[in-house]
């Protein structure tokens, strides 16, 4: 099995930062694919900023210039680090891993989410 958690998140004003953490565990061979996704009531779980194994990211328009997606490869860690936070960044932020499990098999898996407040 493989198991993700999130961690990082919180309150915090408009304008300021936070760092956010996914760690990997179990029986992961790979890490293929990696991504940070959200999602506020009302409205589909979105991606935000996503990574694939070559380094090649992706981010939603709205974060662009203010989020960048890392990764620690030998600790199976990805961060999403988010500076000038708006209001609208406001959700329940997930971490989604894709890849090979050991012994055999690929996996996707989510964390079970970690709440960003951006309010003054």
């Amino acid at each position: 099995q493989v198991q993700v958690a999130e961690s990082g998140g919180g309150l915090v004003q408009p304008g300021g930062s936070l760092r956010l953490s996914c760690a990997g565990s179990g029986s992961i061979a790979s890490i293929d694919a990696m991504g940070w996704y959200r999602e506020t009531p009302g409205k589909e779980r979105a991606p935000v900023a996503t990574m694939s194994s070559d380094g090649s990211t992706n981010y939603a328009d709205s974060v662009k210039g203010r989020f960048t997606i890392s990764r620690d490869n030998p600790k199976n860690m990805v961060y999403l680090q988010m500076n000038s936070l708006k209001l609208e960044d406001t959700a329940v932020y997930y971490c989604n891993l894709r890849g090979y499990k050991r012994p055999w098999g690929s996996y996707v898996a989510w964390g079970q989410g970690t709440q960003v407040t951006v309010s003054s």
